[in-house]
């Protein structure tokens, strides 16, 4: 499986950190930048070829890092078939309640979630919100956990690909 990173200059470091891990786990990586500290560079140039990377391969997945995780995440929620989520973790922990009572206070169930239920193919992280040990973390998670195949993920995330066909 091809895994595609990007990030602007904020995340340059920790992406090489990420870059090294996947390498050392066997995966096959595509470096897409930035490739060296440029405080002026534009976070879409790098992002846009891991997205682009991603849509045109669906066997391929994109990790993706800028400061806050956001901007990034929304150029990559662009390209066609992509489905980019969103981590970081909370300054404070925190217990969060679902409408059947289940609580969690798990800050990488997310992670988890958003691969089963919502397919997701790319990962945002924001670089000032979490420590490296963190990221290695959410990044494990994401890598190994599969789509869900119970029919009303499936269902759902087929009507998000007909939005974005009609878009």
């Amino acid at each position: 499986m091809k895994i595609y990173l990007a990030t602007d200059h904020t995340g340059l470091e920790l992406k090489n950190t990420i870059k090294n891990f996947l390498e050392k786990e066997g995966y096959d990586v595509e470096d897409c930048g930035a490739y060296e500290y440029d405080r002026d560079d534009d976070y879409p140039d790098f992002i846009g070829k891991a997205a682009e990377g991603v849509s045109k391969d669906q066997t391929s997945l994109g990790i993706i890092m800028g400061g806050s995780g956001q901007g990034e995440q929304m150029v990559a929620n662009k390209y066609k078939g992509v489905r980019c989520a969103l981590f970081y973790t909370p300054a404070a922990p925190a217990q969060a309640v679902d409408i059947s009572g289940k609580t969690s206070t798990d800050a990488f169930e997310i992670v988890k979630l958003t691969r089963q239920h919502n397919h997701a193919n790319m990962l945002s992280l924001g670089v000032r919100f979490l420590t490296q040990e963190d990221a290695i973390q959410a990044v494990k998670i994401f890598l190994n956990t599969a789509a869900s195949q119970e029919e009303r993920h499936a269902r759902r995330v087929n009507k998000i690909k007909h939005i974005e066909n009609n878009a």
